[in-house]
This record gives C-alpha cells, sequence and structure tokens, in this order.
C-alpha cells in the first residue's frame, strides 16, 4: 500500500514537472512573439519618423526653391514676412491686372498648401490605423496563443 501511494506521487509529481516544462515553453514562445511584434512595431514606427522627416526636408527645399523663383528672400520668409517686405510689394503693384495677377497666384499657392496639408493629415491618418491594427492584431494573436495553451493545460491535467 505505502508502495503504491509512493508510486502515485511520483506519477502526479512527474505529471506536474511536464505541465511545468510545457508551461515554461509556452510562456517563452509568447514571450518571442511579444518581441517580434514589438520590433515590428518599432520598425514601422522609425520608418514613418523617416518618411516624414524626408518629407519634411522635401517640402522646405521645395518652398525654398518656390521662394527663390517668386523672388521672394528666404531670410525675411525665416522670420516671418515683415510689415515692410509686404508694404513694398504691394506698391509694385501699378494696376488692377497686377493686382488680380498677384492675387490668382497666392490663391494658387494657398489651395497648393492646403491640399499639401489634406494630404499630409490623410497619410497621418492612415499611418495611425495601420500602426493600430497591426498592434491589435498582434495583441489577438498573443491572447488566442494564450487560450490555446489554457485549453491545452486543461486537456494535460485531466489526462
Amino acid at each position: 500500500m505505502n508502495q503504491d501511494l509512493t508510486q502515485q506521487w511520483l506519477t502526479e509529481i512527474q505529471v506536474i514537472k511536464e505541465q511545468m516544462a510545457g508551461l515554461q515553453h509556452e510562456r517563452d514562445a509568447a514571450w518571442e512573439s511579444a518581441q517580434k511584434w514589438r520590433q515590428l512595431y518599432n520598425t514601422e514606427a522609425e520608418q514613418r519618423r523617416t518618411d516624414t522627416q524626408l518629407s519634411q526636408q522635401a517640402i522646405a527645399s521645395l518652398k525654398a526653391d518656390l521662394h527663390k523663383l517668386q523672388g521672394v528672400e528666404v531670410e525675411t520668409l525665416a522670420a516671418g514676412t515683415s510689415v515692410t517686405a509686404i508694404q513694398q510689394e504691394i506698391e509694385q503693384i501699378k494696376s488692377v491686372e497686377d493686382l488680380q495677377a498677384k492675387l490668382i497666384a497666392v490663391i494658387k499657392e494657398r489651395d497648393r498648401l492646403l491640399q499639401a496639408l489634406k494630404t499630409e493629415q490623410d497619410n497621418h491618418a492612415q499611418t495611425r490605423n495601420s500602426l493600430t491594427t497591426a498592434l491589435g492584431d498582434a495583441i489577438d494573436s498573443l491572447t488566442r496563443e494564450r487560450a490555446l495553451g489554457v485549453g491545452d493545460k486543461e486537456t494535460v491535467g485531466k489526462g
């Protein structure tokens, strides 16, 4: 009887050791998966930051080129267009046609900048949605792995 009890305890200990090893393996797999998703998220975020920085540099370069073409000093724009510079530009307008041409140019530039802003906002929203979706997928995957792990543990414990 004593030997049967000892054998039963040894068997129970062995089963628990196997369950513990399985749980440790599942934990390690979940950790590796989380690390992988974290790395993917960080890589995507870094890429978006780099893209944003490159876009900002391109926009600044294009603005500088545009201002050069329009004959506007870049230094004046960097400090903000002064009232004197604006007054000088207005004084150069000699006719209604010149004023209309200037107004058309300003409206076109405004519309172009509004479109560029809208595009940038859309890209930002798309990036935010993509990253949110990727994070949600990672959490769902981890949740499924954990749920599958719990189901396997219950099966092993009852067997």
